[in-house]
């Protein structure tokens, strides 16, 4: 039985395909060889050439190893170091700033 796929936004097939793309290149600068990666990444050689297709079907651990290999795991951290969206979303849903209290006439005595 094999795995259910799901189709993908065209968009995020190109920056799949991409992905793939860079980690090929980053794999051949190196001078590594798809079984050495592999082995050394400890996933199959049918799986490293699929992830290098740009198929997301591989697991985030399989990237992770793939990429502590390539010694490029460091740019993991900047994924989302930046979260503009995200942090107008939040500051939109902060509450109001609470106006002071101000002291009437019948409090001070």
């Amino acid at each position: 039985m094999g795995r259910n796929r799901q189709s993908l936004y065209p968009d995020t097939q190109r920056r799949a395909a991409s992905l793939g793309a860079r980690l090929r290149a980053a794999r051949r600068r190196r001078r590594m060889s798809e079984a050495e990666l592999a082995a050394r990444a400890l996933v199959s050689r049918p799986t490293l050439r699929r992830l290098e297709a740009g198929d997301l079907a591989a697991s985030v651990a399989t990237l992770m190893r793939v990429l502590e290999v390539l010694n490029l795991a460091a740019d993991l951290d900047r994924l989302v170091e930046h979260d503009d969206l995200g942090q107008q979303i939040a500051d939109a849903r902060l509450p109001a700033p609470r106006r002071p209290r101000t002291r009437g006439l019948a409090d001070e005595l």
